[in-house]
């Protein structure tokens, strides 16, 4: 959704795109039957442009492992379950993103109290849902990335301590973290300790600015978070989703996604060279 959204069967073009401006790889969101995305074209244009591909998941209330309604849980597995098939169309071995499901604010949603009992059993509902579908997907090839979001997008995991803590109790292979500086910048302490603490577990990595825009326009310390990565010997893929426009107007909803107004090529190209700046910087600043 860097070039356009939705992303169709009539879109594929954009691989070579993303390709000549220096990406290895494309992050894709699952694509929705109204898409008209071909997977096996699909697939076939990623191989020519000799690109990877990432997938990202789209949760909503109808896919929510994480729900009190038994319907909602049973659309979150059946969904996640289909993620699995789809990457292995695609030839995709990560499929990332809210995994639990409970959207808040793109869903309408505002934050509620819960009690301890509440939120102990949505937490159980979590593990319990992601510990059926990470063998699922493990026997595929296939590895969950389970995301942490801000407290704005979600109430069940906003934290890396959170996120760790689920993966922990699932304790298997096809079942990571994800991490995104976007929202580890709101809800983390430390984004290089929260690297650390995530460790081997890291599985996809998403290089955000604090305000969403191209890395290098924000503040985050881009060579001391990859210096962290580089410490916890993370090899992984490392996705930029820059979407933060220059545009400024008054009563603008910044929150959403918005097509670009200009050919924002030189300004991706070089939010990657700061990345790539900085993990060359942390392999040879040991």
């Amino acid at each position: 959704m860097q070039f356009t959204r939705p992303f169709t069967g009539a879109d594929l073009h954009y691989f070579e795109l993303a390709k000549s401006l220096g990406f290895d790889f494309i992050e894709l969101l699952v694509p929705e039957p109204e898409d008209e995305i071909d997977l096996k074209t699909a697939r076939t244009a990623a191989i020519d442009a000799d690109l990877s591909i990432v997938l990202a998941a789209r949760v909503n209330m109808d896919r929510s492992i994480a729900s009190d309604d038994p319907a909602a849980r049973t659309g979150g597995l059946d969904y996640l379950k289909h993620t699995i098939d789809v990457a292995t169309e695609l030839g995709a071995t990560i499929v990332g993103g809210p995994l639990y499901g409970e959207p808040m604010v793109f869903a309408g949603r505002p934050p509620v109290p819960r009690s301890d009992e509440d939120i102990k059993m949505r937490a159980e509902r979590t593990v319990s849902g992601l510990a059926q579908v990470a063998p699922v997907a493990k026997s595929a090839g296939v590895t969950f990335a389970l995301e942490a979001l801000n407290r704005f997008e979600t109430d069940i995991i906003s934290t890396t301590r959170q996120a760790v803590e689920v993966v922990d109790l699932v304790n298997n292979p096809g079942l990571g973290v994800m991490l995104d500086t976007f929202h580890m910048n709101m809800e983390d302490r430390s984004i290089p300790d929260a690297i650390r603490l995530a460790g081997h577990r890291i599985v996809h990595f998403q290089a955000n600015e604090n305000h969403r825009g191209h890395p290098g326009t924000g503040h985050l310390d881009w060579p001391a978070i990859m210096r962290a990565l580089h410490q916890v010997g993370y090899t992984g893929p490392i996705s930029l989703e820059p979407f933060r426009r220059a545009d400024d107007r008054v009563a603008l909803p910044i929150a959403h996604w918005r097509a670009p107004r200009e050919d924002e090529g030189e300004k991706l190209k070089a939010g990657l060279g700061v990345i790539r700046s900085a993990l060359t910087l942390a392999e040879v600043d040991q």
